[in-house]
């Protein structure tokens, strides 16, 4: 098969069955209703066979104009080395525009997002693993219905760009807790099916010790569950992650075009850069 075969096209509802074999054959844990909601906050494309064989994804989920994210960038095994992940990459930039974009790298894929201008900004840790204990927060609470605007405006501020439509996707489909200082939220956490059981993320807080206690706020509801938890290493969460049996099984490296650290790292905690908070 000459790469002139492979047609890209945009990503559709009807690609979704065979997006989601292609995560299984390459070892991701995304059930069918992660794909979809991944599919319905992106615009992406899929690349096909003449025989309409979906054989490559990417997907690009945009933040208004303040920034866009490049994930689910997934290559058939039996196609790589032909060039197909640059033309997916090309695709996904075109629909990026001007925006400043975003990435989560594995090492394989490391070399071509080099070549395509984007930098690394920080190290992504991923921790799993059934939840053998954790102590209950005390000062943690659920978050309401009502909680949502200042949480995605803390988000906004962690992160950097304005991510309401995921905010809004996440309080439809997870639950939400919050630290309150006052009237004012100063830290929240989502936890959500995904995968082999629950993820943690995003999480959003001033300090390490709050951190901590929001991802306790899940973990002591959910002993002898499943759950995943992603970090940047920078964050010092790590160490106690895997103290609560949450074991370190890989992660990736956090890239942008154009190169931009997140000023806010060293105040604000945030596990769930775009690629993890949808998958």
């Amino acid at each position: 098969m000459q790469m002139g075969d492979i047609e890209i096209k945009a990503f559709a509802a009807e690609h979704l069955e065979a997006a989601v074999r292609l995560s299984r054959e390459a070892g991701w844990p995304h059930r069918p209703e992660d794909w979809q909601v991944a599919q319905q906050l992106s615009e992406g494309v899929v690349a096909t066979e003449e025989n309409g064989n979906v054989v490559g994804t990417a997907l690009v989920t945009p933040y208004g104009s303040d920034c866009a994210t490049i994930n689910m960038v997934i290559v058939d095994a039996a196609m790589r080395g032909r060039g197909l992940g640059r033309r997916l990459m090309d695709a996904a930039l075109a629909i990026g525009g001007a925006r400043p974009l975003r990435l989560i790298a594995t090492s394989d894929g490391l070399p071509l997002y080099e070549k395509l201008g984007f930098r690394q900004t920080g190290t992504i840790l991923q921790h799993q693993g059934i939840v053998a204990s954790a102590r209950s927060s005390v000062n943690t609470q659920a978050a309401t219905a009502d909680d949502l605007p200042a949480i995605t405006a803390l988000d906004r501020q962690a992160f950097g760009a304005d991510r309401t439509a995921l905010m809004r996707r996440l309080f439809e489909i997870g639950e939400f807790a919050v630290i309150r200082a006052g009237s004012e939220i100063t830290g929240f956490a989502c936890i959500r099916a995904f995968g082999r059981g629950e993820v943690i993320g995003p999480v959003v807080a001033g300090n390490l010790k709050d951190a901590q206690s929001l991802v306790s706020h899940f973990l002591a509801q959910r002993i002898g569950s499943f759950v995943r938890v992603d970090t940047i290493a920078a964050a010092g969460l790590a160490p106690w992650l895997s103290e609560h049996a949450l074991s370190h099984v890989g992660g990736g490296i956090a890239m942008s075009r154009p190169l931009s650290i997140q000023s806010a790292a060293s105040t604000a905690t945030t596990f769930a850069l775009a690629n993890q908070a949808l998958g």
